[in-house]
This record gives C-alpha cells, structure tokens and sequence, in this order.
C-alpha cells in the first residue's frame, strides 16, 4: 500500500448502536442502569464473602474473585461509553484504544479461568467429598488464581504490544461501543498476520481448553449424581452447582455468539456483546444469590450493618 494511505492516527471513531441523538437518552439511562446495578451487585457479594466466617470457602472465595473480575469487566467498556453518549462524542484516543483491549483482554480471560476453576472445584466437591478439604486447601486455591491472572496479562501484554507496531489506515471508524480488538486489526494498513495467528491460538487456547476441562467437569459431576439413591440427595448435589452452571450457560452463550457470529459488527452482533460484556456480570450476583441461602443471609447481615449505621 502506498505510503501516503498511511497515517500515525491520534484517535479512534466508536460509532455505537445508534447514530439518532433521540436513542441517546435512552442508551444512557438503560447503561448507567445496568453498570450501577452491576457494581452494586458485585460489591455485596464480595461484602458478604468477606465478612461472614462461614463463606471462607473454595467456592465463595473464586466466587468473590469473579465478582470482582466482573466489575472490572465492566469498568472497561461502558464507562467509556457513557461518556461518549452524554458529550455527543465518538472518539477514543489511540492510547486509550490500546488500553481497552488489553484490559478487556485480561479480565476476559480471567472470567473463563475463574468459572473453570469453579467447574472444578464443584467437581471435587461431588466426586470426592470426603478429600475436598484436603484437595481444595487455600493454597492450591491461591495458586489457581495466581496462574490465571498471569497467563491473562502475558497474552494481553503480547497482544496489546503487536498492536502498538501497526499502522492504521487514514479509516479510523470502529463498528463498534467499545475498542474491539479483530476489528481494530481490520483497520490496519501493515502486515497483521502475527497479530490474527496470535489471536486466533490464544482464542482457541482460552475458549476450547477451558470450556472442554468445564465439559469434562460437568461430565463427572452429572455421572455421580445419577449414581445417588435418594432424590432429595441428587437435589442437594445439584443445588451446589447449578447457579455455576447457569452462569456458565450465560457466559458460553453470548460469548459463542459474539465470536462466532458471521458479522461482529451488525445489530445483533452488538446485542451479543452487550449480553457477554454487560448483562452477564449484572445478572451473576442474581444467580448465585437467589438460590443460595448462604449468600442471602451474609447479604442480610451486610445489608441490616448498613441500615443500621444510617
């Protein structure tokens, strides 16, 4: 490509869902609706894992890390957005382009590790009870996030460093609410072949990998649970894995559909997205909270603190 079709850009162009300023109030208030509820959702769970003796456990120890992970997840992308809708602007700077991959990258991740190491751990659980205290000791837990906080920042940092030697065409326009990494690549005027092999191995590596060891996990777990007599005991086994297994449904789905969908930057390919980046780590808290008598009484505690401080 010649020379002169290249430009060092300053910023990037994130068109969004709507150009009409009339769906602008509208996306504003149904976005910062659904962030707050998910801080706010997020915050209690951690609260109350935190504060009660009875939920220093495996799970609700990876459960108040996913929380977190959630929150982060989305602090990336809508708070940007939000900004955008209310000043009526579309851009993103360079850096700030580089910055919302790579951490949309880490704590993207970080959600698919973090709901295998569940998976796992329910399957100790279920499969072999009577060693999961000695299984699931809070080293082998610490270590579990430890390895999947670095594997998620090394392959970020990799890929948030091929992108800064590219340069980008004089189109600048990202179909798009947020800085989605394939189609920044699409922007590109150099050569982006290290950049899609990367991309599409570590794909595979963090979706086939993780979801085939969930697989495998859910597998067992469902194989031991038919092998229970009683009805009221394969109702108690399942009980401790079916919000995880319906956040992982939540998770898996909308995540298959944005990554697997012909067009990623269509109507409902963006629908897609705002389910896996905004509307599963709104409802997680929901989840794991309406059917858990453990959390619904550590948040009554956390809850009935506050009120009672006010």
């Amino acid at each position: 490509m010649e020379p002169g079709n290249q430009t060092s850009v300053s910023d990037f162009l994130l068109l969004g869902f709507s150009q009409d300023s009339e769906h602008q109030p509208i996306l504003f208030g149904l976005f910062l609706s659904m962030f707050v509820v998910t801080m706010l959702g997020n915050l209690l769970i951690i609260l109350a894992v935190s504060s009660d003796p009875h939920l220093h456990t495996p799970m609700y120890f990876f459960l108040s890390n996913l929380s977190f992970v959630d929150i982060c997840f989305t602090s990336t992308t809508v708070p940007k957005m939000l900004v955008n809708i209310q000043t009526q602007s579309k851009a993103i700077t360079y850096t700030g382009c580089i910055t919302q991959i790579y951490f949309f990258l880490v704590f993207g991740g970080m959600d698919t590790f973090l709901l295998t190491v569940m998976a796992y751990d329910r399957f100790v659980a279920i499969c072999h009870p009577l060693l999961y205290p000695v299984i699931m000791n809070p080293r082998l837990c610490g270590q579990l996030v430890l390895v999947s906080w670095f594997i998620s920042l090394t392959y970020s940092l990799i890929q948030s460093l091929l992108m800064l030697r590219l340069s980008f065409c004089t189109s600048r326009a990202i179909s798009h609410f947020y800085c989605e990494l394939a189609w920044a690549l699409t922007l590109a005027c150099s050569d982006t072949l290290i950049n899609h092999i990367i991309l599409y191995m570590v794909t595979g590596l963090l979706g086939i990998i993780p979801f085939s060891g969930i697989l495998f996990s859910y597998i067992q777990i469902v194989s031991s649970i038919l092998r229970i007599p009683s009805a009221d005991g394969k109702y108690k086994a399942f009980s401790t894995c079916g919000s995880h297994l319906s956040v992982v449904s939540l998770f898996y789905g909308t995540g298959l559909g944005v990554y697997l969908g012909s067009n990623a930057s269509s109507w409902r390919g963006m629908i897609a997205s705002v389910m896996y980046t905004v509307v599963t780590p709104m409802l997680n808290p929901f989840i794991y909270s309406l059917r858990n008598r453990d959390i619904k009484r550590a948040l009554q505690k956390v809850l009935g603190r506050t009120f009672y401080v006010q």
